[in-house]
């Protein structure tokens, strides 16, 4: 139904319930969100026993946001006291818990709820979810806040099963093994790898980390603030607001590097391996080690000590394809055993299937893994057309190369609440994003990739067809201003169906 003709029917302003599924950063902004502005009926499911999302699940040594606490962190939850410039998982995975807890939505989580399946009840206008437990909830609304890095990823490599010794997920680390003395195989060279092998290479006996692609590297030397810049942090008037927004136009640079690569580009990417030559001495190493990709086509990673780390003599670089895996290790391409006690996957993860294996079912029993059979897209990353009063957070086309994740999940709270309320508002039963809308939001993203470094090489930013569908192509201050007011005219909004209004 048209928008003048929803607006015309009586109005009866609705008391709506909203589910929220994941207990992350973005499930957390948008309870906080929601609330804040009245809509107090919000349950979060989480299948983890704690809420924090990938900063519950991301244990490994070493583990920190490689973006500056000052920007990665809520604007309405400012913290002055940062033990560095970029915080360990325990800092921030309390940091997370403080702010459930003093925003009032740590009493909405429900924990240890694996969502299985979400359909949409025209009838009734509902979402109804269910979980692996058995469990069955109802809501006017449905928030997707999964994110894109919540399923590790392990590649099928021949004999995965024969290895004899231990073996874990970087996502899953197994803290109760001792690595000490051990001959550690780490399968993987990106973010999470670039963090863990420096805190363990002294522990272990022998230490061979598998490259596939070599990395670009800028300096992070993330040491502890000294007692006098903490002091000022917390004291100095207005320099918490400074940083955040030195923070905010660095992270915009680095989208300006990624978006004209054949000019100022060459700028970060000579700086990049400036950097990098300094931090390599062994030449042999340094071009094994050496990136054949434009700088920024993939995640640009921020290190002072992985580099240096490489080169210790119990360290060994092996960029040989790993063809099988036996009991006694790692077998390469070139006829080698890699002789291993422990195997350890930093693979990363598989950020391509945003919510699934979890069945969404939309309008007319249509599935949102045929929607996306060509490639994910929504408008806005958050809207997808046949799915009403659904709401995906970090979705398609909504992550960041340069800046915070945060930035865009509070942008996409904010959105999504406006639709709620207008939905409320209205007394409708349901509001949907037009195909037209969506179809013309998601070209105009495409077509920005066209010159940018994101198209020069595969990396996780693609599917298998080629198509980016993790990253937006712009800054992070495009993305606000274009999604920081719901037009309705942009959306069909659908009167209440009689039995939901009887009931």
């Amino acid at each position: 139904m048209s928008v003048a003709a929803i607006e015309a029917q009586p109005r009866r302003r609705r008391s709506l319930r909203v589910l929220i599924v994941g207990a992350g950063f973005g499930g957390i902004a948008a309870a906080v969100e929601l609330r804040s502005h009245g809509i107090e009926d919000v349950t979060i499911l989480e299948r983890a026993p704690d809420l924090g999302g990938t900063w519950f699940y991301n244990s490994y040594p070493g583990a920190a946001c490689d973006v500056p606490s000052h920007l990665y962190s809520f604007s309405f939850a400012q913290r002055r006291d940062w033990s560095r410039l970029c915080s360990p998982q325990q800092e921030i995975f309390e940091y997370l818990h403080e702010v459930a807890r003093d925003q009032g939505v740590e009493q909405l989580v429900r924990t240890g709820r694996t969502v299985t399946a979400c359909s949409w009840d025209e009838d009734a206008a509902v979402w109804s979810v269910e979980t692996s437990e058995g469990e069955r909830y109802e809501a006017e609304a449905l928030v997707l806040a999964t994110g894109q890095l919540h399923q590790p990823h392990v590649p099928l490599i021949q004999g995965a099963g024969q290895f004899a010794g231990h073996t874990f997920h970087s996502a899953s680390w197994d803290h109760e093994y001792d690595l000490s003395g051990k001959r550690v195989g780490v399968i993987g060279s990106g973010a999470s790898a670039v963090q863990f092998v420096p805190e363990i290479a002294p522990r272990v006996a022998q230490m061979t980390v598998f490259q596939r692609t070599g990395n670009w590297f800028l300096p992070r030397k993330n040491r502890p603030y000294p007692a006098l810049v903490r002091r000022a942090f917390e004291r100095v008037p207005r320099l918490q607001e400074f940083r955040r927004r030195f923070v905010f136009e660095y992270g915009e640079s680095l989208t300006l590097l990624i978006r004209h690569p054949g000019s100022i580009g060459r700028i970060g990417a000579a700086r990049s391996a400036a950097f990098m030559r300094s931090q390599l001495k062994d030449p042999v190493l340094r071009e094994k080690v050496w990136p054949d990709y434009t700088f920024g086509c993939k995640r640009i990673l921020f290190s002072s000590q992985f580099l240096p780390a490489l080169e210790r003599a119990n360290v060994e670089l092996e960029t040989e394809r790993v063809q099988e895996i036996v009991a006694e290790g790692l077998r390469t391409a070139d006829g080698r055993l890699h002789e291993l006690d422990c195997l350890i996957w930093a693979t990363g993860f598989r950020t391509n299937d945003f919510m699934f294996p979890m069945a969404i079912t939309g309008r007319g029993g249509r599935s949102l893994e045929a929607a996306w059979q060509g490639g994910a897209h929504a408008h806005l990353g958050i809207c997808v057309p046949s799915f009403p009063n659904m709401f995906v957070m970090y979705g398609p086309n909504t992550n960041t190369s340069g800046g915070s994740i945060i930035f865009y999940l509070e942008t996409q709270a904010a959105y999504l609440r406006q639709a709620i309320q207008q939905l409320a508002a209205r007394g409708a039963g349901a509001i949907e994003v037009r195909a037209d809308v969506e179809a013309a939001s998601d070209h105009a993203v495409q077509h920005r990739f066209a010159g940018t470094a994101w198209t020069a090489c595969d990396s996780w930013y693609r599917d298998a067809q080629g198509r980016i569908v993790a990253n937006w192509p712009g800054y992070m201050r495009e993305y606000a201003e274009q999604a920081a007011r719901l037009d309705a005219s942009q959306f069909d909004f659908e009167p209440l169906p009689r039995q939901a209004a009887v009931a």
